[in-house]
């Protein structure tokens, strides 16, 4: 499986593919670990009917916004998952079909091919790119920071 070392390489992915409704990104230790193609609820350890991933298909509310500054933002939002997940994880682009919805209401999907991996590089390019963008300080989606007022 090739390795997205430029965040340039996975945008032109993208744009090739729009409107990318079957990219996915998936954070786990890859394709082989996945091999039961089913991910399991967190809190009740239910087995979901596809693996947890995040779409990188642009949303019409996203408008001319750059895709880049999209892509970006997909791969920020979930990097606390690296930690969460434990050692091995990372972040991976795979072509796949929706089966349902999860418990945080991400996309379930079956894997059709796996694509690439993404760099450490590409994520730090991320990072720097959303901090620059951001309207306001925010962070990945954790939820174990604090709860607002």
């Amino acid at each position: 499986m090739r390795t997205f070392a430029d965040l340039t390489d996975l945008v032109a992915l993208v744009e090739d593919r729009t409107p990318a409704r079957e990219l996915y990104v998936r954070w786990s230790r890859g394709p082989e670990a996945d091999n039961d193609r089913r991910s399991r609820d967190g809190l009740s350890g239910v087995p979901l009917p596809g693996l947890s991933a995040n779409s990188l298909a642009v949303e019409p509310w996203w408008g001319d916004r750059p895709l880049r500054l999209w892509v970006a933002r997909r791969l920020h939002d979930y990097r606390h998952l690296r930690e969460r997940r434990g050692p091995g994880t990372r972040p991976w682009i795979l072509e796949g079909s929706e089966v349902g919805r999860g418990p945080d209401n991400e996309p379930l999907v079956t894997c059709r091919h796996p694509i690439g991996w993404i760099a450490d590089d590409v994520l730090a390019e991320c990072e720097h790119l959303v901090d620059d963008h951001a309207a306001t300080n925010w962070g990945p989606l954790d939820r174990e920071g604090p709860s607002p007022a």
